[in-house]
């Protein structure tokens, strides 16, 4: 992988020129005119599960499937690889074969975003390399936590910057306190903002000020802010949000896509309404039950969610009804 690292490094900046070239687009709600970004992230993307069959294989015919029906809503583009794809428990072939996957049978139009980020830096560029050679179009890199006490504003800093310099894509910073332990710092996300082929990140902690102030803080740069949960879509485009990376979109993606339109057009009532009902689903799918509630979740809506890998267990038939109840209280089911 030397190789093709050092041929990303020497593309980088090319690459950088050509995404500041590009058409200019919407940036999110409350940027001023004059700040739009070159490369457009606005619109809900669903982060897959994937598919595994019975004996706990990636199953690939499933996944396709799954691929079918979410042509079908206007999604911005899809999520591969994130922490709803259980990522962490999938092989390095695995992970490039899931994205070449996807990307076969994305429509051209749709971004693909791949799960790129590893614990060293060298482990994430090469894996950054690879998802490109595979066809996803942005790295979606989350923040290395193993050593998270070491983990300074530097470091991080530091990190991103190598990834970014030999990327042959654009990099989006991935926060998600929750699985890591670790928030990006507010002054690493502005500092990176400044790179030329980060164009932005999704923040799955919730901080709505924190939010507004990454929004406030890069808005003379080139750099969207997505919301990393459906709970929190409204409030995120009100401070500026550009989209979503929600787990709930694997579910009810043309509600999320509906909620998403609502607030692009101004019609905040009717927006704060869907939100309301989507508040309780997505947490059920999230932080209630996690990944085993979010794929028993997609087989009441006719997408294939199958078994975890483990160690990642199944729900009980009680915590099963529990999640039925939750979604047919808000009038889903």
């Amino acid at each position: 992988m030397a190789l093709g690292t050092r041929l990303a490094a020497s593309l980088r900046p090319a690459l950088a020129a050509l995404h500041r070239a590009a058409p200019r687009r919407c940036r999110g709600l409350s940027t001023p005119q004059g700040s739009e970004p070159s490369f457009n992230l606005g619109g809900i993307f669903p982060p897959l599960a994937t598919p595994f069959s019975p004996a706990q294989e990636v199953d690939y015919a499933q996944l396709e499937g799954n691929l079918r029906r979410y042509a079908r809503i206007p999604f911005r583009g899809l999520v591969a690889l994130g922490s709803n794809g259980e990522y962490p428990y999938l092989a390095s072939r695995e992970k490039v074969e899931v994205v070449s996957c996807v990307r076969r049978a994305l429509p051209r139009d749709r971004l693909l975003l791949a799960g790129s980020g590893c614990e060293s830096t060298q482990a994430t560029i090469e894996l950054t390399v690879s998802m490109a050679e595979a066809g996803a179009d942005v790295a979606l890199v989350v923040t290395p936590c193993y050593y998270r006490g070491a983990m300074t504003t530097a470091a991080l800093i530091h990190h991103y910057t190598e990834v970014a310099d030999a990327s042959p894509i654009p990099v989006v910073l991935y926060s998600v306190p929750a699985n890591t332990g670790l928030d990006l710092p507010l002054e690493a996300v502005i500092t990176l903002a400044q790179h030329p082929n980060i164009i932005g990140i999704k923040d799955s902690g919730g901080d709505i000020t924190r939010m507004g102030l990454m929004v406030h803080k890069t808005r003379q740069e080139d750099f969207q802010v997505l919301a990393g949960s459906a709970g929190f879509l409204l409030a995120s485009y009100a401070v500026g949000a550009s989209g979503g990376v929600c787990a709930l979109a694997n579910v009810l993606g043309d509600p999320l896509c509906q909620l998403d339109h609502l607030c692009r057009t101004a019609k905040w009532q009717e927006a704060r309404d869907l939100q309301h009902r989507l508040i309780e689903p997505n947490t059920a799918v999230t932080r209630r039950f996690g990944i085993p509630g979010l794929k028993k979740a997609m087989e009441w809506f006719g997408y294939y969610g199958g078994p975890c890998r483990a160690p990642l267990a199944p729900l009980s038939p009680a915590q099963v009804e529990e999640l039925r109840s939750t979604f047919s209280t808000n009038g889903w089911l």
